[in-house]
């Protein structure tokens, strides 16, 4: 089975002309790409903001505007709203009234909350805290506000005046007794935490310094390294906040053990998810503020556990699971205007489209088609506005009115992508491992003649997909511009087949998704004669640099070179030096020194097939990536070195496990396609 997915095809959604004289696409183009986020529409449904991340090659950085556009308006066009060139205005959110817009600023030196009068009023700053907030959450009731920042525990408010300054003198020795000690890309501060302060609102202005939402539980809320917003709701009389934590302490590098805990005004907290010992997260309240949904996963240490809709009664309790028949995880979760239904995304072979799912029954209605959606914003009128993006263009913003009918609202890089040469997207699927249906897809310059070589990409998790989304790390475009195919293999482990194909990885890193690769490979070189997988180098970042080192020993004639980004080398050294303990611990049966563990470990360990190595491999890594620590990389480039086999190792300083300063990602490409050319375009020198 297979589908074309021609530029031509998809004009209709993504509406990019493309000029007479383009070229073909370049890093310096994805890192130059404009970046909608965070779009938020007024109570009325007149207008949405949204921010416009744009690139400054010259200082290599990313910088923040908000943009305003009519709804009431048809056709009308974006107008940059209470922006100043130097600085980062970003997160807006209108008050409970509609007529004033909220948002972060760097204006004063520190990210504080301002606000500015709609349509066109002067911004003002409304908090003046000694250091930086990270977020905020208005109430709809319009006189509270939840702002949260990484603060001391033993901070009686945001400004922690009654915590004393650290003494001079005392050396610069960090030091532990419990983990976690580093998290993604940062070293723990002892006793410091992501935490939620309440203020009230009087005239639009947060009042004091706050009150902590919990003195006394100890975790980081929102989570980290990645929680935000969407760890916390209001009841709809702003009376109670809901929010996401991890209980902190000993065990919490082990624990995925997400709970949702009630603030109401003047009571207890109290932890409504206490009886599932696995993540909980994503709270919604219901528009007549009856019912909070969620999102729960029911095995404990399980980060990639099927995320399945709960709804909570909240004034009996009662809690039933409502899409458990559906075998979709679901990513996000947002109220239609009427109750009556939830908004999700989810992903679904390939794509990630937007569902409708249905209170009464739990059914599933899929809404959109090809490419992958993200930040859902139901309006009144029963419309929905949400970004959508592919494998061929970045996000923009749509609206679907009530009938299914969907208008694009924004173009914001229709200007860079007519410049560029188009590409073909072609799905296959075939017969894998365990006889399954495998999904693949193949990404090519459209209009060259001739087989073009291969870059066979290779996607980290492991539980993920290569699906049919936008990227500004591993592109498929970008890795195809200077005349390559680049062909994705979804295999066993992956996401948007179901439960069970995902599970399907588990203590067999190095087994039937390999057995995937190499089938399909040869699948993708019988569905397209213009790719010659003959002359082919394997990519992979993450477990996909694990694969590339896995392929290194197992597979070492199937390619002419390899490129491992933060890819793990040595199971043993990565079970006790990566920081979230429990990955994995669920993904070999335990920790490394339990015998039973430890057997699975070096059954899927390159480490112990050094003596096969003598493909050339080109290997990256951020110096600050403690998911994967760099010492992976470097054990990799000595045995490489060892054994006489050309490779070459690139590491960046200020990058943790995923290249994202504008001109280090330009380079990290640079990088890889000088090494794909230096072997797939002049021959396979002896090593």
């Amino acid at each position: 089975m297979n589908r074309l997915l021609a530029l031509g095809a998809l004009a209709a959604a993504f509406a990019t002309p493309f000029a007479a004289t383009a070229r073909p696409i370049t890093a310096t183009d994805l890192a130059s790409m404009r970046r909608v986020a965070a779009p938020a529409v007024s109570p009325d449904g007149r207008w949405l903001v949204y921010q416009l991340r744009e690139t400054d090659l010259a200082a290599n950085r990313g910088r923040l505007d908000l943009y305003l556009l009519d709804l009431s308006r048809p056709g009308a066009a974006p107008v940059r709203i209470a922006s100043t060139p130097e600085h980062n205005e970003h997160d807006p959110h209108f008050s409970a009234d509609g007529r004033t817009l909220y948002y972060l600023s760097t204006q004063s030196g520190s990210d504080q909350l301002w606000r500015v009068a709609l349509p066109g009023g002067t911004p003002e700053r409304v908090t003046e805290f000694a250091t930086d907030i990270a977020g905020y959450l208005l109430a709809p009731s319009g006189d509270r506000i939840a702002i949260w920042a990484d603060r001391d525990m033993r901070c009686a408010d945001i400004n922690c005046a009654n915590v004393p300054a650290a003494a001079a003198g005392q050396g610069s020795a960090r030091t532990y007794d419990e983990t976690f000690v580093r998290h993604w890309d940062t070293w723990a501060t002892p006793g410091v935490r992501s935490r939620i302060f309440v203020l009230p609102l009087v005239d639009g202005r947060p009042q004091g310094t706050g009150t902590p939402v919990s003195p006394i539980l100890v975790g980081d809320s929102p989570s980290r390294p990645f929680g935000g917003a969407e760890e916390l709701a209001w009841g709809r009389d702003g009376r109670t906040l809901y929010f996401t934590l991890r209980e902190g302490g000993r065990t919490e590098p082990n624990s995925t053990n997400l709970d949702i805990y009630a603030a109401p005004e003047g009571g207890q907290v109290s932890n409504l998810t206490q009886a599932n010992q696995a993540t909980d997260t994503g709270p919604v309240v219901s528009p007549n503020g009856e019912w909070l949904a969620y999102t729960a996963m029911a095995r404990p240490t399980y980060e990639a556990d099927r995320l399945v809709i709960h709804l909570r009664n909240l004034r009996t309790g009662e809690t039933r699971a409502l899409s458990q028949a559906w075998d979709r995880s679901v990513g996000s979760i947002a109220w239609a205007a009427d109750g009556r239904s939830l908004l999700v995304t989810a992903g679904d072979t390939l794509d990630t489209p937007l569902f409708r799912v249905d209170i009464a029954t739990g059914g599933a209605t899929r809404l959109t088609q090809g490419g992958t959606v993200n930040n859902v914003t139901p309006l009144a009128d029963g419309s929905i506005v949400y970004t959508l993006n592919s494998l061929q263009a970045p996000d923009d913003l749509y609206r679907m009115d009530r009938r299914g009918r969907v208008t694009q609202l924004t173009r914001v890089n229709a200007d860079r992508l007519a410049d560029l040469d188009p590409v073909e997207v072609r799905r296959f699927s075939f017969r894998g491992a365990h006889g399954d249906t495998v999904w693949g897809q193949i990404v090519r310059p459209a209009g060259i003649d001739g087989r073009l070589p291969v870059a066979l990409l290779i996607h980290g998790g492991p539980q993920g997909s290569f699906g049919n989304s936008w990227s500004y790390r591993w592109n498929p475009w970008v890795f195809s511009g200077p005349g390559y195919a680049a062909v994705t293999i979804d295999f066993h482990g992956s996401t948007g087949y179901g439960q069970a194909f995902t599970d399907a990885i588990n203590r067999d890193w190095g087994g039937a998704p390999l057995e995937d690769l190499r089938l399909g490979l040869a699948a993708a070189g019988r569905e397209h004669s213009g790719i010659d997988v003959a002359n082919a180098c394997a990519l992979g970042g993450s477990y996909g640099g694990f694969m590339a080192n896995w392929i290194a020993g197992n597979w070492p004639d199937g390619f002419r070179c390899l490129v491992s980004h933060s890819g793990v080398f040595d199971q043993r050294a990565m079970a006790y030096e990566t920081e979230e303990l429990w990955f994995t611990e669920w993904e070999f049966g335990g920790p490394y020194y339990e015998p039973a563990a430890r057997e699975n470990y070096e059954r899927n360990n390159p480490v112990n097939f050094v003596q096969n190595f003598r493909t050339p491999m080109l290997i990256l890594h951020g110096e600050r990536d403690y998911r994967i620590p760099y010492s992976q990389s470097l054990g990799l480039f000595n045995a490489l070195q060892r054994r006489n086999v050309p490779s070459r190792l690139v590491v960046f300083p200020d990058e943790n496990h995923w290249i994202l300063r504008p001109q280090n990602s330009i380079q990290w490409y640079r990088e890889v396609h000088g090494w794909l050319d230096r072997w797939l375009r002049q021959g396979r020198p002896t090593p």
